[in-house]
């Protein structure tokens, strides 16, 4: 079933969560929202679902209206044949695991062998048959969020939502339940939404991304795109572009784009800014920024100099916070080389490659 969102407008009084937003998710594929917390993407998903009631707006799913504000058509929640993971698990810790997973099916009136089939069938998938008798009170976190995803997918919705169901879990956990949640729905080809706040959670999931702030999609695309090409330097530092500078231009030619910031020297960038855009700031990855200890060589081009405020191992590579000589700026690197003796009070050199630079403009709506 696909999913197609258009003018979809949700406000809370005064304040507007959504605004005028328009997707759509073809079939089998997953859409991520992507955004801080408030910026109105569980506020999408929750009127996808029918819990909320949009202010305007059209909500379609396989072709059938689910909500017309135009024409006043809002079909109840338990009609839309949805399933939602939350990301409180919402299981009932008095039941037991097979109970959990059949209640869905019971509360549709199925028969007893009907039920037992369907529920049997979901726990083996989902890696539960030896827990089907154990109470729900008595399992770890992973292990009630796959009952919750088997609730769901007994059901056999037309589609899937998810509102952060990972975020409660530790790293590993993640890291493990993202794999497979990833695997189920792309072998089911079930058309799901998902909503997240960690940029590298939606790079994994998605088909596509759409990056959401203050109730708008500033951005929408292919995952590797949405991280290679962020159209926005609102996007991109969301995404993972740590270092955003405002600058001034002063030249583009067939050699790149000359630019100032923070009163440094001339520096340069590959490509040049959007054409007719005020207001550009230079993006560049932690990871794309070169460390050597200072006074190893003279300054080249696009290079600074500065001291270690911040020297923290994390785990595969080291975090360092560099401080600008006589600036304010603070610049974020990445850097695996972790056997460096760089310490908080070395003095370093920065090296910026110019195809590393990304001159985008702001856009905060």
């Amino acid at each position: 079933m696909s999913i197609r969102i258009a003018n979809l407008t949700k406000k809370f009084g005064a304040f507007t969560a959504v605004s005028d937003v328009s997707l759509d998710v073809g079939q089998g594929r997953m859409l991520v929202l992507l955004g801080p917390s408030g910026c109105g993407k569980t506020t999408i998903m929750r009127c996808i679902a029918g819990l909320e009631t949009p202010t305007a707006g059209r909500i379609e799913i396989g072709g059938s209206t689910m909500f017309d504000s135009e024409a006043r058509v809002n079909v109840p929640v338990n009609q839309r044949n949805i399933g939602m993971v939350f990301q409180s698990y919402a299981i009932w810790p008095h039941m037991t695991v097979r109970e959990n997973v059949a209640f869905p099916l019971e509360m549709k009136g199925l028969s007893a062998g009907e039920i037992r089939a369907q529920v049997d069938e979901v726990l083996a998938l989902m890696g539960l048959s030896e827990l089907a008798s154990r109470g729900a009170s008595l399992l770890s976190g992973g292990q009630m969020q796959r009952v919750a995803l088997a609730r769901s997918l007994v059901m056999r919705p037309a589609v899937l939502l998810f509102d952060e169901p990972l975020s409660n879990l530790d790293a590993r956990l993640r890291d493990r339940l993202r794999v497979d949640l990833r695997e189920l729905q792309s072998r089911f080809s079930i058309t799901s939404v998902f909503v997240t706040h960690d940029q590298q959670e939606a790079l994994a999931l998605a088909d596509e991304v759409a990056v959401i702030k203050a109730g708008t999609v500033l951005q929408r695309d292919n995952p590797v795109d949405v991280y290679r090409k962020p159209n926005s330097s609102t996007v991109a530092e969301f995404i993972g572009y740590q270092n955003v500078f405002p600058v001034e231009i002063e030249r583009s030619d067939a050699d790149g784009t000359r630019f100032r910031f923070d009163g440094q020297e001339p520096f340069r960038a590959a490509a040049p800014p959007p054409p007719g855009k005020d207001g550009i700031f230079a993006c560049i990855r932690p990871d794309d920024i070169v460390l050597a200890p200072a006074g190893a060589a003279p300054l080249g081009q696009n290079s600074l100099r500065g001291e270690v405020t911040l020297a923290s191992f994390m785990g595969p590579h080291m975090h360092y916070r560099v401080r600008l000589h006589g600036r304010d700026t603070v610049v974020e690197v990445f850097d695996r080389r972790i056997e460096r003796g760089m310490r908080i009070g070395s003095e370093v050199e920065l090296t910026i490659p110019p195809e590393a630079v990304l001159l985008l403009p702001r856009s905060d709506r």
